[in-house]
């Protein structure tokens, strides 16, 4: 039979009451835990509330997936904000007036703004917290898409592309989350979901930006779709305050709530410091950083000279140029949700990695020899599938070597590498591009993923060390 709670209510007396009121309170909080939510009754006022066990298990899913959801929006919406530009870079030039090297630099300053935040950011939320991190830098990306938006020329939107960078130098806190959220045996699947976030958010950037230039010219080419990007990142503040709880100890958040600003950037430079020492004499995580240095270098190369590439050979405007980005997300989702787990249990992170650089390289050389148009999107296509597991893998391994508590530092400094490879490549492509045309950058992307794959490798052999000699 199943228990029933039953609480004694008193009416009012003249007299003061001879039990305090906390333990009054305490009697009918204990008496409520004594309810059994097997009894018959527990069960149909829950059915009554709920309508069914479908709806249950719909709030057990929401309950345990709901801060990962969260953390999977605020990457979608800090990389639409990036993608955004990439279909308009070839028309920013027009509209304000400016050659197209300035243009790129674009590219170039929001990745100088993220390596400054990065380990700054991640170390920060090691030590006071990641919530207030994420809310800080959502809230400013939101008036920073304003700011571009309405830009006299095209220095002041260099300035607040450099801003956004700052603000969107928060993707090493999210990683530090889940990895705080995750038992070991999902990190490396959760941390797919977050690499997906990553590249979907990449993806659907350019297709809203070139869907929205639409009958538009001038600066309303560009103004819309980063209002849109603006909002979503107010409605995305909102969820992080409301869904969001904190990962990291209340001890940690003591320890720090003395520090002034200036004492915990100071603290943040000490920690880049000590965590590149860390990296440096780790020789599987330093293998993966070099790894990603040359990869983004790749792949930032791409990213700034794309639209000036599908304009040269063949003359796409912004909104075909958008159009590619969604089957290029197809390619990606179906590699990030379906075939990632099932390739990291059978082959390691490290496999899985060397692979998708392999893919992505020989996709670098084919778009490279190919002069038809109508393979373009395919090929796209080919290179994201292996680029779609690059990201999360880096992550995973360098998650699998750091302690707990460094984890955010770590994750940090890799992407402050990865930041100064986003600063390098879109200079290095522009030059290429400007001086051996528009296929000298697709070429330098393909060389760049060979010894990125094999340091990859190499980054295995060591793990297979430290398992014989553990």
């Amino acid at each position: 039979m199943g228990k029933k709670a039953v609480i004694k209510i008193a009416m009012p007396e003249l007299s003061p009451p001879s039990t305090p009121v906390s333990e009054f309170v305490a009697v009918q909080e204990d008496a409520l835990a004594a309810w059994d939510d097997n009894s018959p009754e527990a069960i149909r006022d829950e059915r009554t509330f709920y309508r069914g066990a479908l709806l249950r298990k719909v709030r057990t899913f929401l309950k345990e997936n709901g801060t990962l959801a969260a953390m999977f929006t605020v990457v979608f919406v800090n990389l639409v904000g990036f993608g955004i530009v990439v279909p308009l870079i070839p028309f920013f030039a027009l509209s304000l007036h400016a050659q197209a090297w300035e243009v790129t630099w674009m590219f170039t300053f929001f990745s100088l703004g993220q390596f400054f935040a990065e380990p700054l950011c991640g170390a920060l939320s090691d030590r006071i917290g990641r919530k207030p991190i994420l809310i800080a830098t959502t809230a400013l990306s939101t008036l920073f898409y304003i700011g571009l938006a309405f830009a006299p020329n095209i220095w002041i939107a260099i300035l607040f592309r450099f801003l956004g960078g700052l603000a969107a130098g928060n993707i090493s806190t999210i990683q530090g989350y889940v990895c705080d959220v995750s038992a070991p045996d999902k990190r490396s699947g959760r941390m797919s979901l977050i690499g997906g976030a990553f590249s979907l958010g990449f993806i659907m950037g350019p297709f809203f930006g070139g869907a929205l230039t639409h009958g538009h010219s001038g600066a309303d080419l560009f103004r819309l779709p980063l209002l849109v990007a603006a909002g979503m990142s107010a409605i995305t503040v909102l969820g992080i305050v409301l869904i969001i709880r904190e990962s990291r100890t209340p001890m940690a958040k003591t320890v720090t709530a003395r520090l002034s600003l200036l004492d915990r950037a100071e603290a943040g430079l000490m920690n880049m410091s000590r965590t590149a020492r860390d990296a440096f004499a780790t020789p599987a995580i330093v293998r993966v950083i070099a790894a990603t240095l040359c990869y983004m270098m790749a792949l930032a190369g791409l990213e700034a000279t794309f639209g000036l590439w599908a304009q040269t050979r063949y003359h796409w405007d912004a909104v075909r140029i958008g159009n590619v980005f969604p089957f290029l997300g197809v390619a990606a989702a179906l590699m990030q949700f379906i075939f990632m787990r099932p390739l990291l249990r059978r082959f390691g992170e490290e496999r899985v990695l060397a692979g998708g650089l392999f893919v992505f390289g020989i996709s670098f050389a084919a778009q490279a020899l190919n002069s038809d148009a109508l393979w373009v999107t395919p090929l796209v296509m080919f290179g994201a599938a292996g680029q779609a597991v690059v990201f999360s893998s880096i992550c995973a391994i360098i998650a699998a070597w750091t302690p707990s508590d460094r984890q955010g530092a770590m994750l940090g400094f890799n992407m402050s590498v990865g930041a100064i490879a986003r600063i390098s490549g879109p200079a290095v492509a522009g030059f290429l591009f400007s001086r051996w045309g528009a296929n000298a950058p697709i070429w330098m992307g393909a060389a760049m993923t060979i010894p990125a794959a094999l340091l990859a490798l190499q980054a295995r052999r060591w793990r297979h060390k430290a398992h014989v000699h553990g």
